[in-house]
């Protein structure tokens, strides 16, 4: 897979945008755009658990519920990666916001951290069953990444499906961090 735009964030915080699928990548861990009861429908969640095994879901429900915005980490199963961050985008009516999208993006970086990770993998939060819009959340996230400081994480991934995400994400790197 072709890396895409690249950025330095904090503390030099690699920032890329790859399309595609994100349980493919090479990565210390992959973030699941979830509920808060940490169930795994469809998706990019129904795609971790196709590709990683149903285990993932069994551990994360067994975690939750947890509150909107924050994050989880499970083991990633059959996956490359070690670790599936779940951050709680949205609740139960599975509908999300801007602060939400920046809090869940906060939370799975920091959790990230908190594991020692060196890279993390994340989805377009909010922009599938969520609605949230693709040109905002790539926005929101990248400027949340890109102000982060991190202990351990050194590459964040923005790991998107199709032409009109990537085209998001790869703007909003374009043109700096502080886009609003």
């Amino acid at each position: 897979m072709p890396l895409g735009a690249e950025q330095r964030g904090g503390r030099g915080l690699q920032l890329e945008v790859v399309e595609g699928d994100i349980t493919q990548l090479d990565v210390d861990a992959i973030a699941n755009a979830a509920n808060n009861h940490l169930w795994m429908g469809a998706g990019v969640a129904g795609a971790i658990k196709r590709a990683g095994g149903e285990e993932i879901e069994r551990e994360a429900v067994a975690k939750g519920p947890i509150e909107v915005g924050d994050a989880v980490a499970t083991g990633a199963g059959r996956l490359q990666a070690r670790h599936v961050i779940h951050g709680a985008v949205m609740g139960q009516d599975l509908q999300t916001n801007a602060d939400l999208v920046g809090r869940t993006t906060t939370r799975c970086l920091e959790v990230a951290d908190e594991l020692g990770l060196a890279s993390l993998a994340l989805p377009a939060f909010g922009t599938g069953v969520g609605g949230f819009p693709l040109a905002e959340c790539a926005r929101i996230m990248v400027r949340t990444a890109a102000a982060y400081e991190p202990t351990a994480l050194q590459r964040v991934v923005f790991a998107v499906y199709g032409y009109e995400a990537e085209r998001a994400f790869r703007e909003a790197l374009a043109a700096g961090s502080p886009a609003g």
